[in-house]
């Protein structure tokens, strides 16, 4: 199976680019839950800290939900993007919008009728946890609104390259969410209240700092009715949720695994295993910010039929994100000890030592995770519902809590940690027969394995796929075009203006693109015969440079200038030109 990277330098760099932000926005909510978990061991008790336990799964289904309208809004937006159809682009993100407010309210009501009819209580019998998770319900009750309706802002400023923004609204977040529990938590002693509150109104802090961008005249999404269709509501729910699912058997599986919890190891085991999952929440930002990004170019992928770069994005996750995760876990296990003492400082404590068996046994599943998280994305974006229905139900549910149910008699807490990385090993093995299943034949290549159609984009016979890093390259682009032109019998005209157009742009990218600033760049260049039309696609990394806007602005009376920008203008059949993830494509038929 050919893993190469060599010819997917663009997609490496642009995909390590929009990683950290990704991983930042993807940590908040975890920050929040590590926050939490400390000041509720250290300040409250350990009542505050099963309840946080319990809350858990309604927490998860919230991302469930939140992904669902993100993963499906990502995926069309980034199809529609490749398409050139910004009128559906502006659609898919208004209509996200209202979806996310309307959601947010009907669990806004629910949460809040749980918590004062006494409905809670078929979580606890015990009458002081019950009372923490009251008190905890009704604070989180008024985050919940910006909690989703940032996550929604997150993925669309990422799209418009406004990564500073999102940052500092992340970073905003922090520190609110930090003095407000030293204030509420420990000053004040509001308990589970005061843990809730400090993260509702980090919350509202989040949203409002990322919300402005959106009234101002940069943004090319505007919030508003106009040009709304409301069927897209129905294609983002028909695209995300599946993605979505396995979120929402895990709330499942949290209920399930915490009955067995309590049942044969009792409050302390559930106490060391929601302090060792809550900790690792904000190290699986790291691959949750990884299938983010990977998500947006896989849509994007998918509406420009651009098959390398959909294998690339594979490829990347194989050979960097994988290695890459299987370093982080590693640290984990290293610093099991010390990490357990973060929580409970008795070593000769029972629920000490479970708990430094999570951080020794919790994080092997990881780097597993990662890819059936890839590959739930581009069964979602490529239409392959069943793969994406078994991956779900296995991982989100089947496999971690039946694991469990089947150890949890013989090795005690231990059962859950060890399922977790039995779960990942079982998910890959279902994506290998899924591929023996449908190709008939076991996967020797990356396209075997995604069983990417034959029929999809442009067959490799009809295509050309150049890299170009140095102007040296940038003269063997023409002969290389003129090659395959030769082979497909294109007429004279088409084979010389081709090549002489690329030529022309890719040396134009690499000697004013690469030169305005130091970092390394590279260009990707695409020739295509599709519909007896010649379709040059030039794709790189550099400031964004809009060729038609430069025509715009050339003086009509000096002949000399820019000559090589007219000659394309003036032979080509189109010529489009979009910023996509902070890249410029130009598409050119001729």
């Amino acid at each position: 199976m050919n893993l190469s990277l060599k010819d997917a330098k663009l997609t490496t760099s642009l995909f390590f680019r929009l990683l950290p932000i990704q991983i930042l926005l993807a940590s908040l909510s975890y920050i929040n839950n590590i926050v939490s978990s400390l000041f509720a061991t250290n300040y409250v008790g350990a009542e505050a800290m099963s309840a946080i336990g319990l809350y858990s799964p309604i927490n998860m289904f919230l991302f469930a939900m939140g992904s669902m309208l993100v993963g499906g809004s990502m995926l069309l937006y980034g199809k529609y993007m490749g398409q050139n159809q910004p009128e559906r682009t502006q659609s898919i993100f208004n209509v996200d919008i209202l979806s996310c407010i309307v959601l947010s309210g009907v669990t806004i009501f629910l949460l809040v009728f749980a918590a004062a009819t006494g409905l809670t209580r078929t979580m606890t019998s015990d009458p002081l946890v019950l009372s923490q998770l009251n008190q905890y319900c009704l604070g989180i009750a008024i985050g919940i609104l910006p909690m989703m309706l940032g996550q929604q802002l997150s993925a669309f400023l990422s799209l418009e390259n406004q990564s500073k923004r999102t940052s500092t609204a992340s970073i905003a977040f922090i520190i609110v969410n930090l003095i407000l529990h030293f204030v509420l938590v420990a000053k004040l002693r509001m308990g589970a209240l005061g843990l809730a509150l400090a993260a509702s109104i980090g919350q509202w802090v989040f949203l409002l700092i990322q919300a402005q961008y959106f009234f101002s005249s940069k943004s090319s999404m505007k919030l508003g009715l106009k040009g709304m269709r409301m069927a897209d509501s129905i294609d983002i729910i028909k695209t995300g949720y599946p993605g979505a699912l396995s979120h929402a058997y895990q709330t499942i599986r949290g209920f399930i695994v915490n009955a067995l919890i309590l049942s044969y190891v009792g409050t302390g085991g559930l106490s060391a295993f929601s302090a060792c999952n809550t900790f690792l929440t904000i190290f699986w930002s790291v691959p949750i910010g990884m299938v983010t990004v990977s998500r947006m170019l896989i849509g994007i992928s998918m509406g420009e039929e651009d098959r390398k770069t959909l294998t690339d994005v594979m490829r990347v996750m194989f050979l960097r994100c994988v290695p890459l995760q299987c370093l982080i876990s590693a640290a984990l296990i290293l610093l099991a000890v010390p990490l357990a003492k973060l929580y409970f400082h008795d070593p000769s404590d029972p629920i000490f030592q479970m708990t430094v068996d999570g951080f020794r046994i919790l994080p092997i599943c990881m780097p597993l995770s990662i890819i059936c998280m890839h590959f739930v994305c581009y069964a979602q974006a490529s239409g392959k519902q069943v793969l994406v229905h078994i991956l779900s139900l296995l991982d989100g549910v089947v496999c971690v809590a039946g694991y469990t149910a089947l150890l949890i008699p013989f090795i005690g807490l231990n059962a859950i940690y060890h399922a977790n990385t039995l779960n990942g090993l079982t998910c890959i093995a279902a994506i290998i027969v899924y591929s023996c299943a449908v190709r008939k034949k076991f996967p020797h290549t990356l396209d075997e394995l995604m069983v990417i159609p034959d029929d999809f984009g442009v067959p490799e016979k009809d295509r050309i796929d150049i890299n170009v890093t140095k102007m040296e390259e940038v003269i063997t682009v023409s002969r290389q075009v003129s090659a395959f032109c030769r082979e497909h019998k294109m007429d004279e005209r088409r084979s010389y203006l081709g090549s002489l157009m690329l030529e022309e742009m890719a040396g134009n990218v690499v000697a004013h693109g690469f030169t305005k600033d130091k970092k390394d760049h590279s260009v990707d260049i695409r020739v295509t015969l599709k519909n007896d039309d010649m379709i040059l696609r030039i794709k790189d990394d550099c400031i964004p440079f809009d060729p038609a806007e430069r025509l715009a602005i050339i003086n009509p009376d000096d002949p000399t200038r820019n000559l090589g920008i007219k000659l394309v203008f003036d032979c080509a059949k189109d010529i489009q030109h979009q910023n996509i993830l902070g890249l410029n494509v130009l598409t050119i038929r001729i």
